[in-house]
């Protein structure tokens, strides 16, 4: 798997224009709007995944302390 945030940022604005089309009516809006409910909740999952990520790298990279390790399950692929 490949994807990047940069594929994340096509899909909600796919899922954006999609919402946004006036041809969507009753059954079809309200699949719509679920399907956009879910999407945003995975892409918000992403955002706080990689948040974090970010922020282990800033701690390792302004620690003072040569000895200071993360916790194990924020380690990753060291």
């Amino acid at each position: 798997m490949k994807n990047t945030l940069v594929d994340l940022n096509n899909h909600l604005f796919a899922q954006l224009e999609r919402l946004g089309d006036e041809d969507l009516k009753g059954e079809k809006l309200r699949d719509e709007i679920n399907r956009s409910k879910a999407v945003m909740g995975a892409a918000s999952n992403i955002i706080n995944t990689g948040s974090l990520v970010l922020e282990g790298q800033k701690f390792m990279d302004d620690k003072m302390n040569a000895n200071t390790k993360l916790p194990k399950m924020l380690e990753g692929d060291r």
